[in-house]
């Protein structure tokens, strides 16, 4: 599918004063590139750092990516299209390369009360309509507003378990301790443009609109960008132990379109006020509207930094750490009752004024194109470019 008719909204609304760093894959060597977005331009910086995670290191990264000394350069608007149109030529990549991909679940109520609906339905879309009621009606209001790991929501656990409502993904959702977990391989990921994968066989998936941080080896996040965490709602609800299949396929994470780095026009509280909106449009004609805000997230995204990265903990390269989302798509797409699942050739629009737009088209994780390109690969491209 053509999705060129989302370039224009690739970009920050104030891209000409954000700072952004995208990764270029460039037919001319055979690999990737470091590069910095520069106005109407694309610069490679490979030659001062091969990699996105080296570059983030440094002190000086804001200064590198606005003004060090580059290679070659490519044309924005060529990258963009070329991107958006699936053309063999040199073309965006998801923004980070080395670094861990970590995701925080459960942090918004909304989603944590989905959670618990999957875990009642069994996997089964049919029930879950009569489950949210349920379980919604019983919940709700006695954990909106409750601190994770407080007194309050220890007594509130209390109650639920004296009334059989009780779930690890309650447990999660307002004890002490977070979910987190390792959303895919290194390198994995797919930038904006690309198909994302489901797998055939799941009958009830959606996708997770998020806020994504790039952390550094010191635990300091540096960076934010926007992130699907493509899921499949049967798999989980059957048992949590389904989780790595639900979450860890062909192409079910992608990242993009650019990481902005934090400085004076964009700041760590800038990326806590964030608005991550999604947008989805089938062939079929069905379209979906939802909005989720990082304001309303349970615990500060600092918090979950800190149960991902400490002494328990570390990531010589740093890592990415998806923030978790509130939006649970629950509208009905074909029978009544059934819920939301995606189809294939849905096109997924992720964005924030902030942020810019990633865009991805559903197909099945046994049909989008293999992961190829390796740790052991990268290696050996950067050293045959005498980039190492």
């Amino acid at each position: 599918m053509d999705l060129r008719t989302h370039a224009g909204r690739s970009l920050p609304d104030d891209a000409d004063r954000a700072t952004l760093l995208a990764r270029v894959f460039d037919p001319e060597v055979g690999g990737p590139c470091v590069a910095a977005v520069r106005g109407e331009r694309v610069v490679d910086l490979t030659a001062v750092a091969p990699t996105v995670a080296a570059l983030l290191e440094r002190a000086d990264a804001v200064a590198v990516a606005r003004s060090a000394e580059g290679g070659r350069s490519w044309p924005l608007g060529e990258l963009l299209e070329a991107t958006l149109s699936g053309a063999e030529t040199a073309r965006f990549l998801a923004p980070v390369d080395l670094q861990v991909v970590k995701a925080a679940g459960v942090t918004f109520v909304r989603s944590m009360l989905e959670r618990v609906i999957e875990e009642r339905a069994a996997g089964d879309p049919a029930r879950a309509g009569e489950i949210r009621a349920r379980v919604g009606a019983a919940v709700r209001g006695r954990i909106a507003q409750l601190r994770p790991g407080s007194d309050e929501a220890a007594r509130v656990k209390e109650v639920l378990v004296a009334e059989g409502l009780w779930s690890q993904y309650l447990e999660v959702g307002i004890g002490p301790d977070p979910e987190i977990f390792t959303k895919a391989p290194v390198l994995s990921a797919v930038g904006t443009g690309a198909e994302i994968g489901v797998l055939a066989r799941s009958s009830w998936n959606n996708p997770e609109p998020e806020l994504v941080l790039a952390v550094t080896s010191a635990g300091a996040p540096v960076a934010a960008t926007l992130g699907n965490d493509v899921n499949l709602r049967d798999f989980e609800g059957r048992s949590a132990l389904l989780l790595t299949e639900a979450k860890d396929n062909n192409s079910s994470c992608a990242i993009g379109p650019f990481l902005r780095l934090f400085d004076e026009h964009y700041t760590l509280d800038d990326a806590r006020r964030t608005e991550v909106s999604l947008d989805i449009t089938g062939s079929d004609g069905f379209v979906l509207h939802g909005v989720n805000p990082v304001s309303e997230i349970s615990r500060d995204v600092t918090e979950l930094i800190s149960h991902a990265f400490g002494p328990h903990h570390r990531y010589p390269d740093g890592f990415v750490l998806f923030t978790g989302t509130m939006f649970a798509p629950t509208e009905d797409r074909d029978e009544p009752g059934q819920g939301f699942t995606h189809k294939l050739g849905d096109v997924v629009r992720i964005s924030s004024p902030a942020l810019g737009s990633l865009v991805n088209v559903v197909t099945t994780a046994e049909k989008a194109p293999d992961w190829s390109f390796g740790i052991g690969e990268l290696m050996r491209n950067l050293a045959g470019r005498g980039a190492l």
